[in-house]
């Protein structure tokens, strides 16, 4: 079920990137509201880049064991 739950906060992030995006094209809102919603998508899009960084690192290791597919522990805490 972890899986599941950074699936959906993957997915919940990008659209919450995505929102903020549209709301910023807008050009409604107050500069002191475009910086925070600036700020909170490059939050946003950090966690999107460290999820998919460590799907990639999965990927990798499930295809370089000699060819085989098999499954290793994975520790999501490594640094980058």
């Amino acid at each position: 079920m972890a899986r599941k739950k950074a699936s959906v906060d993957f997915e919940q992030s990008l659209a919450d990137l995505q929102t903020l995006v549209e709301r910023l094209e807008t050009g409604e809102l107050s500069l002191e509201d475009s910086l925070a919603a600036f700020e909170q998508g490059i939050g946003l899009t950090r966690d999107c880049q460290a999820a998919l960084a460590q799907a990639e690192q999965k990927v990798q290791i499930l295809l370089e064991r000699d060819g085989e597919l098999t499954q290793e522990p994975f520790d999501a805490e490594q640094p980058e």
